[in-house]
């Protein structure tokens, strides 16, 4: 690796060749010194799932791109453990650019927040990067976005423990926007069919009304034309419910 670069961790959830990573990796290359590990075939949805119940393998493509059969957790995982020593430590991680928004409660969902959470978990800053189109995508401006975001975040520094979510809007963005996650209002789609065999399966889809306006969220933010930035973390505690629920606590577990 050259020392006098960033050295450049990229991830998604799309798999190894998407055009969302191809596009990242392109911008990247402007500001760093850029690795890929990224999973063999596509692990949408996969959400923070790590592989415990088989064994996973890694397949090295050239020196600069490896491929895993499992999830972006895991790419990470054995990024920062098996395929770089310390001295090859990452600077910083990005992933996607994902296929599709990944706004408020979807962010849970999402394999392309996932790997940037596990490397933040692993000490290595970490920003996901998501266009939010559904069915054309074309991320020559959504990867110029990411380079700029990506330097921004290498020259001023990221707080400690925190993770980007960047959704980028179709088109020429305003600006960016600093944000808090919001919420959408939808609802679970499950239709039911009948296999080739004759045995019934399922697929589970959604149907969106739209969001919560509540002021600051990524949500509104891409709706007005900005791109979101959210910073997030793994602490999941709603510490406002912290103190709300003090009287719970107790020395004895004898209750009238």
């Amino acid at each position: 690796m050259n020392s006098d670069k960033p050295r450049i961790l990229i991830t998604n959830d799309d798999g190894i060749h998407s055009e969302g990573i191809a596009a990242l990796e392109a911008a990247m290359h402007e500001i760093g010194d850029v690795y890929v590990v990224a999973p063999a075939s596509e692990m949408s949805g996969a959400s923070h799932s790590l592989t415990l119940e088989r064994p996973l393998r890694i397949r090295q493509i050239d020196d600069r791109h490896w491929t895993v059969d499992g999830t972006p957790t895991d790419c990470v995982t054995l990024s920062l453990n098996r395929i770089f020593g310390a001295s090859e430590r990452p600077t910083i991680c990005v992933s996607g650019i994902n296929h599709g928004a990944n706004l408020g409660d979807d962010a849970t969902y999402s394999g392309t927040v996932a790997g940037a959470m596990e490397a933040t978990i692993l000490g290595v800053p970490g920003i996901a990067f998501s266009l939010v189109a559904s069915r054309s995508h074309d991320f020559t401006e959504s990867a110029r976005i990411a380079r700029i975001v990506t330097e921004k975040a290498l020259a001023d520094g990221l707080p400690a423990w925190t993770l980007l979510n960047v959704n980028i809007p179709i088109g020429a963005a305003k600006g960016i926007r600093v944000t808090r996650q919001g919420f959408k209002e939808a609802k679970p789609n499950i239709t039911e069919h009948i296999d080739p065999r004759g045995k019934l399966y399922y697929w589970i889809g959604e149907v969106r009304s739209g969001f919560r306006a509540e002021g600051g969220t990524d949500f509104e933010a891409v709706d007005e034309g900005y791109v979101s930035v959210t910073p997030m973390r793994s602490d999941l505690t709603n510490h406002q419910a912290l103190d709300q629920m003090q009287d719970w606590e107790s020395d004895s577990l004898k209750m009238n």
